[in-house]
This record gives structure tokens, sequence and C-alpha cells, in this order.
């Protein structure tokens, strides 16, 4: 990886940073939970992906129309992130293959 490589990474994790911070107070509380479990459980191939960066239009829709963040992902957190990440293999999958000694791609 080059060295401008990591400042363009920096300059757009920043970018990102300041648009969920202009989200309203519940949109930016919700956010941060979906972030912290997406890093927590999340998809091998999370930095592959712009999941955060969907999830951050589809809120900042969501806000712009008026409507409150429950609406739109529902009261369960956990429950919606889930199905962000439903076809994708996480971490967990990995650690399962490990102790159980198989390779590959977990079906779902």
């Amino acid at each position: 990886m080059r060295i401008r490589d990591i400042i363009d990474g920096k300059k757009r994790w920043r970018a990102h940073v300041a648009r969920v911070k202009a989200l309203p107070p519940d949109y930016r509380i919700v956010y941060k939970e979906i972030q912290r479990y997406i890093f927590r459980v999340g998809p091998v191939d999370l930095l592959d992906r712009p999941l955060l960066s969907q999830v951050l239009d589809f809120f900042e829709e969501g806000a712009a129309a008026g409507k409150g963040v429950l609406e739109l992902i529902g009261d369960d957190v956990a429950a919606f992130c889930d199905d962000l990440i439903k076809d994708s293999r996480t971490y967990t999958d990995v650690y399962q293959e490990s102790i159980s000694g198989t390779t590959g791609t977990t079906e779902r």
C-alpha cells in the first residue's frame, strides 16, 4: 500500500465521519450502534464493500424525508444489521472453520 493510498483513505474516512456528524441526533446514535455491531461481527470483506456508506446514504435520505430512524430500520438494530450482512462471510464463520478444520465459504 502506497502512502498516497493511506492519505486518500484517511480523507475519505474523515469526510464520512463529517457526514455522520451532520445527521440528526437519533440517526447518529443508531448509526454508531450499527457501526459498532458491524465492526465487531462484521463481514470479512467490509473494506471491499461500501456497506457503511450505503447505510449513511439511507439515513440521510430518511432524515431529509422527515422520517424517524426507527421507522426506517425497525425496533431491533441488531436484526437490521444481521439482515445487512446475511449473505456475507463473517469473522465468526472464519473462527468456526478454524476450530472445525474446514475451509471455504460458509453457506448461509
